[in-house]
């Protein structure tokens, strides 16, 4: 398992948008992945579960992977939570 803090850097932060993205990125990996914020871990997989985070810019959240893909599974959702190649 690894696990990554990350600071979000996207201008407006995790809304309906960006939340699709990160949903189908996460979903690329047969790894599990959750995002932990505000003492709340949800499936990284889910569009609903992930909503309901309602995570803004400036934010800290933890990046959790488990599975043979984890490395990269981390490191893209950092990446994309970062700012990095978002459409």
């Amino acid at each position: 398992m690894l696990t990554k803090s990350v600071e979000i850097k996207l201008p407006r932060g995790l809304e309906a948008r960006p939340v699709a993205e990160l949903v189908q990125l996460a979903s690329k990996y047969e790894s599990t992945v959750h995002i932990e914020a505000q003492s709340k871990k949800v499936n990284a997989k889910s569009i609903m579960g992930m909503m309901t985070l309602n995570l803004n810019s400036g934010e800290e959240v933890t990046v959790i992977a488990e599975g043979t893909d984890e490395a990269n599974a981390v490191a893209d959702m950092e990446s994309f939570l970062l700012g990095n190649g978002q459409k």
